[in-house]
């Protein structure tokens, strides 16, 4: 009786140990991130607890860059898909310079670099390269050196299969970003008796709310939709003003009535008079609308490193044909890489021409006169760079980027 007793508790501590395996093993296939020989995967437990991926980068078109409230850029893109496979979100810390990169992930402020870097940078500044590669280039992400398990992880998780698909991806992405569903009306009703659309009394209104000219709010809706008050965008911005939105609920307009063209006019007024209060500081309204024009297709924050840039290459701030080219100059990394910028790079180039599509049009209703910025021609020189005396503050030391960096290592060699 003792021994079939015994047998019997030896079966059941057997079953349950057999259970207990399958279970930990099952746990293990679901975190497909997690190598399987992984020994120290302590920096991937700490990201998957705090559901969220940090990663730190240059701003730039193939790294990281905001349009229109959308993130875009290759290596965004990849540090995304890798954050998808660990099923977190994503959060990015952009840098002004490679220094700034290496104290963000040795600091604890950032997981990983994803920006391709020499390799040869690693080891000098306690770094690991992982991730994403480029075998040709010898370039690679960044991790701590000490985080080994994040590293495999990260090693196990890429494949240039999957760099192909994300550079695809983003091209298309590109691509679609003019896409806007909408059916156009005409941009004259009638002509010789005034009438430019079957909205002009919404204009009117939100012209006395603004105390701008309505034919320059009939400009502006003409450029976001064609007055058509169904138009979407490939971003999501709807109705006749293209608002987003998050946009739209920040000035008290809700996504049910987005469409509604009362609503929509009447919110785009309140974000027009809160553009206005954000360029105060040029006291002249009429020159202030240009700004406001490129601060509601742009952000405001870019607009305003335009301007830093103007000023600190001796151009008026405070005159738009002065800043503008400093806008079409954010798509350039001399400029947008410059210590006075603070939101990086820009597609300068379809705010510039907005904002000239916008005045030109409301000249055309018979609006005030403008005066149109003169476009540089493709590859004019861009101003030159103030030139300021040395003194005994002044550093020989100078940031590099990651192109500077491996042409310096080349040589060397």
């Amino acid at each position: 009786m003792r021994q079939t007793l015994f047998l019997a508790l030896t079966l059941l501590c057997l079953l349950s140990a057999c259970q207990q395996t399958k279970s930990d093993s099952e746990q293990t296939s679901r975190s497909g991130a997690f190598s399987s020989h992984s020994a120290d995967t302590s920096a991937v437990s700490r990201i998957v607890a705090s559901g969220e991926l940090i990663v730190t980068t240059l701003s730039g078109p193939d790294t990281y860059y905001d349009y229109q409230g959308q993130e875009f850029g290759v290596q965004f893109a990849l540090a995304q898909r890798f954050a998808a496979s660990l099923g977190v979100g994503i959060r990015v810390e952009v840098a002004s310079d490679t220094l700034t990169l290496v104290n963000h992930v040795l600091n604890g402020d950032a997981d990983l670099i994803a920006l391709q870097l020499p390799e040869s940078f690693a080891k000098s500044h306690g770094l690991r390269a992982a991730g994403a590669k480029d075998s040709t280039r010898h370039t690679a992400w960044m991790v701590p050196a000490d985080e080994k398990g994040l590293a495999e992880v990260l090693d196990e998780w890429y494949g240039s299969r999957l760099l192909q698909e994300v550079i695809k991806n983003e091209k298309e992405r590109v691509a679609r970003r003019h896409t806007v569903r909408r059916t156009p009306r005409p941009a004259f009703v009638s002509q010789q008796k005034g009438i430019i659309s079957t909205y002009d009394p919404l204009f009117k209104e939100a012209a006395a709310q603004t105390g701008w000219d309505w034919k320059l709010i009939a400009a502006q809706c003409y450029q976001e939709s064609a007055f058509d008050p169904s138009a979407i965008s490939w971003a999501g911005a709807k109705g006749l003003m293209q608002l987003m939105p998050a946009t739209a609920q920040s000035v008290g307009l809700s996504e049910a009535k987005i469409f509604n063209p009362n609503d929509n006019v009447a919110a785009a007024a309140r974000l027009i008079l809160r553009l206005q209060r954000q360029w105060s500081d040029i006291r002249d309204p009429v020159a202030r609308i240009p700004f406001v024009l490129a601060s509601y297709n742009g952000g405001t924050g870019h607009i305003r490193d335009a301007q830093k840039l103007a000023r600190k290459h001796g151009a008026n701030p405070q005159n738009w044909a002065s800043v503008a080219p400093f806008v079409l100059h954010l798509e350039q990394p001399r400029f947008y890489r410059d210590p006075v910028v603070t939101h990086g790079y820009m597609i300068g180039s379809e705010t510039y021409h907005y904002v000239e599509a916008v005045l030109q049009r409301w000249a055309a209703y018979g609006g005030r006169p403008v005066v149109s910025t003169p476009l540089p021609s493709p590859g004019s020189a861009a101003p030159a760079p103030a030139t300021h005396k040395r003194n005994r503050f002044s550093t020989q030391q100078k940031i590099l980027s990651p192109e500077e960096m491996q042409n310096a290592g080349k040589e060397n060699k």
